[in-house]
């Protein structure tokens, strides 16, 4: 491994993925021995597409030669500060074309990039400083006051840098304003001479079940998606445009909208801030992307505009859905408005994207898809022994992208990355006779809602936390579209009064504790709940109430 890399991943690679593994082999994937992910963009410039548009915002446009100039310029800077081969860089950035320039920048230049979530509260940013040993932050300004002295105390922090504006931060570090910082340096960087299995960057979890983990992925990563789904599933090609609403720090949305159009010098446009649907459809009509990703909370957020009807999406050619069930409802209302079957699929932040998926020309609505071509996969009981088809079972994965590990967490590494490069997903699914997986649910109880995994029993804990309630109980619960919410159950202390007020204050005190997505949807109160024989709370019962929203 190269200098500067923890022999914490080192010991972890021994058990990555073989290379004459047949996933590898079926879609002839071959990887040197010397390889650095930047070339994932700075191979447009090889290819002549220096002067093509790379990224389209709002804002404005920016070209391949542009953005190349601008990573390594952010590359020279961070170098600059001193850091060592394989020293980690936080990232908490808005969808701009700042994103993938400090991105591909800072992984030229031989750091680690990590993604964060631009919702995470303080608490949050701390242990990622804290876990990460991060000596360098690069963030929005709008973000910068998050980086105040207590979030940085005890952390290996010493230089944030403020992209897209400035403002007045009290910090304990060095403070820079990175838009005319970054401009000091040359536009020109050679790459780090990493190999293909050192680290590359990181994404963290969503911490449903505790502590975020930090996954780590190798320089060789980005390469195997765009060569298994973008090449496979996608069938991109340089003319397209992606736009992906799922945004950048999750791994859907970063396959989407960095991996898959530079990996071919496709463009990408890119949506900051909330993507509220009426933004979405400005930006879809304005520059006419091929290649639309969302989700079903999105697609049926977008059926529901009052603008919907009349919106122009004839220059798309296909649109993908991942990271919850789609309803054959919404599916039907989509193809209803546009003539578009929504292309879904399964994936995760450890394996990087999707692993199973459906394709225009053989799906099935409310399946997560087949097999993706580059990944072996097997459904076991937990135990881990073979199910036949038509059973349920836990899928395992492998493939090239797999995460080899969970950086400092060898519990959860051995948990999850098991044998000789498979991933155990915790997901149960069906496999039918065509070959299509069903998702069922997960062993852990974990939900998904909006996109993203929610931990019930996490919740629970937080609402007992409040001085109104006295017992609660908090449900993943279907909704007739088949989308997934959050329901609580809650019996209120003496002196406390069920109100529109009150559900807002708990709904607000979830979301200050933990992340802003993980607040129940729903809250229903009640003066007791219904025990089993002994004493537990029956989750049961109250699953098969009727849904009062």
């Amino acid at each position: 491994m190269t200098d500067g890399i923890d022999q914490t991943l080192s010991n972890s690679i021994v058990d990555h993925v073989p290379d004459d593994a047949p996933c590898a082999q079926e879609i002839g994937f071959d990887m040197p021995d010397r390889y650095n992910a930047s070339e994932i963009l700075f191979g447009n410039l090889g290819a002549g597409r220096a002067d093509k548009v790379a990224i389209y915002t709002a804002a404005g446009n920016t070209s391949y030669g542009e953005l190349c100039a601008r990573a390594a310029q952010c590359g020279n800077a961070l170098r600059s500060l001193g850091l060592r081969r394989g020293d980690r860089v936080l990232l908490l950035l808005n969808d701009t074309a700042s994103y993938p320039a400090t991105f591909f920048g800072a992984v030229r230049a031989g750091f680690v990039p990590m993604l964060i979530n631009t919702l995470s509260p303080k608490d949050l940013i701390g242990f990622y400083l804290q876990d990460s040993a991060a000596p360098v932050a690069v963030v929005d300004a709008e973000y910068a006051a998050l980086f105040d002295r207590e979030t940085v105390a005890g952390t290996q922090l010493h230089t944030l840098v403020m992209l897209n504006g400035e403002v007045a931060v009290e910090s304990p570090v060095k403070v820079l304003g990175g838009d005319q910082w970054f401009a000091q340096f040359p536009c020109e960087l050679d790459a780090a001479p990493t190999s293909r299995d050192d680290m590359a960057f990181w994404m963290y979890s969503s911490g449903s079940t505790g502590r975020p983990k930090g996954i780590v992925h190798l320089q060789h990563d980005m390469a195997y998606t765009a060569d298994s789904f973008g090449r496979h599933i996608l069938g991109i090609e340089e003319s397209d445009i992606c736009f992906s609403v799922p945004k950048i720090f999750f791994a859907y949305g970063f396959g989407n909208s960095i991996t898959f159009p530079f990996s071919v010098g496709a463009s990408t446009i890119l949506l900051a801030g909330r993507p509220e649907p009426g933004a979405v459809l400005d930006l879809i009509e304005r520059f006419k992307p091929t290649l639309f990703f969302g989700l079903p909370t999105l697609y049926n957020a977008l059926l529901h505009h009052p603008r919907i009807e009349t919106a122009d999406l004839s220059s798309v050619r296909l649109s993908l859905s991942a990271a919850e069930v789609l309803s054959q409802d919404i599916f039907n209302d989509w193809k209803r408005r546009f003539g578009l079957e929504i292309v879904e699929g399964l994936g995760s932040t450890e394996v990087l994207h999707i692993y199973l998926s459906n394709t225009r020309e053989r799906r099935k609505t409310g399946t997560a898809g087949k097999r993706v071509p580059g990944y072996e996969l097997r459904l076991t009981t937990p135990e881990g022994q073979p199910v036949a088809q038509g059973e349920e079972g836990v899928m395992w994965i492998r493939g090239h992208s797999n995460a080899p590990c969970y950086w400092n967490r060898p519990d959860k590494t051995a948990q999850t990355m098991r044998e000789t490069g498979w991933i155990w997903t915790g997901d149960r699914l069906v496999e039918d006779a065509d070959g299509f997986f069903t998702f069922v649910g997960r062993v852990d109880d974990l939900i998904k809602v909006s996109g993203q995994w929610i931990y019930p029993v996490e919740i629970e804990l937080c609402l007992s936390d409040h001085p109104a309630v006295r017992e609660c109980a908090v449900l993943g619960l279907e909704l007739p579209d088949r989308r997934m919410t959050t329901k609580a159950f809650v019996i209120l202390r003496d002196g406390h009064a069920a109100s529109e007020t009150l559900t807002r204050e708990l709904q607000d005190h979830v979301k200050s504790k933990l992340l802003p997505h993980k607040y129940p949807r729903l809250i229903e109160y009640r003066s007791e709940l219904p025990k089993t024989g002994t004493g537990k709370i029956d989750r049961q019962k109250l699953r098969s109430a009727p849904l009062v929203t």
